[in-house]
């Protein structure tokens, strides 16, 4: 498959899945197991490519815990690197050698980075901040690692954001809908998301100060200040719509925004000097309405991490089994989207994993 070429263009890549059982781990470990024998050029020779994975969230364990329905496992091969906590460390299947274990801890212990020696399996874990996970892809460049690849999710149970990767790989297929009208207008509307415009500031210091922070909601004054609104939640803004706007119409919100968030500020007499800065579209869990009705209000929504998506993936089984035709969702997402859309299983891509 020619994504393959086009993920090496880039030195880091998020696969998000818009749901559980839309093939986000196949489509990793089908990455995985074409990069294995990718070679790049050196003023040495040749050289295999290192890559490096981690996660936000859980993944690879094969048995999901929420709906108790089998999960792929991750396969790693001799040479990749990983990132997991010590819980999932410990559990692996595979001979590794520690490279560094963190001082910061998660819920699940520290962070280990490690070295596969072998190929097998292992589960991943990873840091639960955006700031750590931005550090930990500095520790894989000083690794002189080629391709870090990180599994994510659209969820709001994590504080780290995926998309501060340049590339994405977006999974999609039944699971999110089992007819084929209402998955497309579901995937195109995240697509709608993922290109939406990026906050952009001459002043870099400022863009650096609104990626450090992890909570709250701020305004962006015209000399590029930014106050604290002390608004304790999004939430109950409607009970702060008196000094929102304070410091001018330029907010960040740094948590999820939701139907109610676009709504109270659509009808906002400010609504059309309003810039809402929100960190990335994983961020966005409002209704296709809310978003497209604050936009045609006047409204601008900006992202302040954004990447290239350069290929869906799908999965046409949802968990209940229902199968979608399989060349009919490519070419429909293929069509519309305007981006390569592979069913990686179908094509028979994992073929002697274990």
């Amino acid at each position: 498959m020619p994504f393959i070429d086009d993920i090496l263009q880039f030195s880091t890549l998020s696969i998000i899945g818009m749901e559980k059982n839309t093939g986000k781990t196949e489509c990793l470990n089908y990455i995985l197991k074409r990069i294995q024998n990718t070679e790049k050029l050196t003023i040495k020779g040749s050289e295999k490519v290192k890559v490096a994975v981690t996660s936000i969230g859980i993944d690879g364990e094969n048995v999901d815990q929420v709906t108790q329905t089998h999960k792929p496992e991750i396969f790693l091969n001799n040479g990749n690197y990983f990132i997991t906590t010590e819980k999932h460390y410990r559990e692996r299947s595979i001979t590794s050698e520690i490279i560094d274990l963190s001082d910061r801890k998660t819920s699940l212990g520290r962070l280990v980075t490690a070295k596969a020696l072998t190929h097998g399996k292992v589960i991943l874990s990873g840091p639960n901040t955006t700031k750590w996970l931005e550090q930990l892809l500095f520790q894989m460049k000083a690794l002189k690692v080629d391709l870090t690849i990180i599994d994510g999710a659209l969820s709001k149970k994590s504080s780290g954001s995926p998309v501060i990767t340049e590339s994405l790989v977006l999974t999609t297929g039944a699971a999110v809908s089992p007819h084929i009208p209402e998955l497309l207008k579901k995937t195109k509307f995240v697509f709608q998301l993922i290109h939406l415009p990026l906050f952009e500031s001459t002043n870099n210091e400022l863009i650096s100060q609104l990626k450090e922070i992890e909570n709250g909601i701020y305004a962006i004054d015209q000399n590029n200040v930014i106050h604290d609104l002390h608004i304790p939640s999004a939430v109950v803004l409607n009970k702060y719509k008196d000094q929102l706007f304070d410091y001018g119409h330029v907010i960040y919100i740094s948590g999820a925004i939701t139907d109610n968030i676009l709504n109270f500020l659509r009808i906002q007499k400010e609504i059309s000097k309003t810039v809402l800065i929100v960190k990335d579209f994983t961020r966005i869990f409002a209704k296709p309405e809310a978003v497209n009705g604050f936009l045609k209000a006047g409204g601008q929504l900006k992202l302040l991490y954004k990447n290239k998506c350069i290929a869906i993936c799908i999965n046409p089984t949802s968990p209940s089994g229902y199968v979608i035709n399989s060349d009919l969702l490519c070419q429909v997402l293929q069509d519309e989207l305007k981006v390569p859309v592979y069913d990686i299983v179908k094509n028979n891509d994992l073929l002697n994993l274990e």
